[in-house]
């Protein structure tokens, strides 16, 4: 599993020496006698977790008890049972050694794509798109839980070509990795978990020490392919995304051009954040109670804190949020925290910034916040890897230290 010490350092581009992102376990040599009790989880982290989950519920209190006639809890007790389960898983890895799942890194990916086939196969069409599997109390959502097997597999196979990370080959395998699944995802179609994905992957060569030539090369690809699905492929009439996901992409940047379809979503959006001024409209929050607001149990529960609790609202939710990813910044340097920061950070800088017209609206959940089963499930899921990582460095820290003594 590689010998290099897990002691806590700041994120940076520097080549990993083999092992390091999912370093061995130091809890192992230290004698059960000599264990001393101590809360077992990284205190912010845990505190922005939970409030994030309290504001999520206290939003959908407030925003759907009209949605479901007769049952004004619906959303909230169901979100409810969603964060207690993912707060089980996330206590659960929490209390396991993560570096052993570095073994597990080829049935990680095999799930990943596994399960977005099925997903493809036998999911659940909704609205144009078939992204879940309907189960007895949630559909799932494959491409969310996809999120974190892909962190994971990446991390590994980053680590293990931890001598060869300056070559060619290393960085186009990683991002071939990552490629085949989002290329999956799109299909369904769901282009904001595969823009996740490619985030992912960049995220992980960053950290991994990628030389900046070769992410100099990725984004020229980048530029060259978005221009051909954009402009080269509809004008010799080949689609490869639908009409409405072109819409999407290209509507922000006009919303008032057609205020009624493509550009209906963001101006709602902009209206209600506007609407909620300082402290908010409260119980006269009229764009989600008369639900001129879309989806706002989900992609735009953004612009409803906006419209309930203005400004101090939204800059608290912001402020957890920044909590959460700096505390994940500040913990290790590991492939597998970068992976994950990366996807958390890259997730609420689209879904707020689609709520206030910089970013096209792709379909991105805020994570903990917005309503959803497998998104809250995979963002537990995550945190309770970085409380893993957190748990092992505080040992890795603890028998340095006695060591040292001795």
């Amino acid at each position: 599993m590689g010998g290099v010490s897990s002691t806590p350092r700041p994120l940076g581009r520097r080549v990993p020496a083999r092992g390091a992102a999912y370093p061995p376990s130091a809890s192992s040599a230290i004698q059960p006698q000599e264990r001393t009790w101590a809360f077992p989880l990284d205190p912010l982290l845990t505190l922005a977790t939970l409030a994030l989950a309290a504001c999520s519920l206290i939003t959908l209190n407030a925003s759907t008890s009209t949605d479901v006639t007769g049952s004004p809890h619906y959303f909230v007790d169901r979100q409810a049972v969603y964060f207690a389960v993912g707060l089980v898983f996330m206590l659960v890895l929490a209390r396991i050694d993560y570096s052993r799942l570095r073994e597990l890194k080829f049935g990680l990916y095999a799930l990943l794509i596994g399960s977005v086939l099925v997903v493809l196969a036998l999911g659940t069409a909704s609205r144009g798109a078939q992204r879940s599997i309907t189960l007895p109390f949630f559909s799932f959502q494959a491409s969310e839980l996809g999120k974190v097997f892909l962190v994971l597999a990446l991390a590994a196979f980053a680590v293990d070509r931890s001598r060869r990370l300056s070559e060619r080959q290393t960085t186009a395998r990683i991002m071939l990795l990552a490629l085949i699944p989002a290329i999956l995802v799109v299909v369904q179609p769901d282009l904001g978990s595969a823009m996740v994905y490619g985030v992912v992957a960049l995220a992980i060569l960053f950290v991994a020490g990628t030389s900046w030539r070769h992410f100099a090369a990725l984004i020229t690809l980048g530029l060259l392919a978005l221009t051909l699905v954009l402009v080269a492929a509809p004008a010799v009439g080949v689609s490869v995304l639908k009409p409405y996901q072109v819409d999407r992409l290209t509507a922000f940047l006009n919303p008032s051009e057609n205020p009624r379809k493509q550009g209906y979503q963001q101006i709602q959006s902009k209206i209600a954040i506007g609407s909620g001024q300082k402290t908010g409209r409260g119980h006269q929050a009229s764009q989600t109670r008369l639900n001129f607001l879309p989806e706002h149990r989900t992609d735009f529960i953004f612009a409803v804190v906006g419209e309930q609790y203005g400004f101090v609202g939204a800059a608290l939710v912001l402020s957890l949020y920044a909590l959460l990813i700096w505390r994940s910044l500040h913990l290790y340097g590991a492939l597998v925290a970068g992976g994950i920061v990366a996807m958390l950070m890259f997730q609420v800088f689209v879904n707020v910034g689609m709520t206030i017209g910089i970013m096209p609206i792709t379909g991105v959940p805020l994570p903990l916040l917005s309503y959803g089963g497998s998104s809250v499930l995979t963002t537990l899921i995550a945190v309770g890897l970085l409380q893993s990582i957190y748990a092992q460095a505080r040992a890795s820290s603890a028998l340095k230290n006695r060591v040292l003594r001795f």
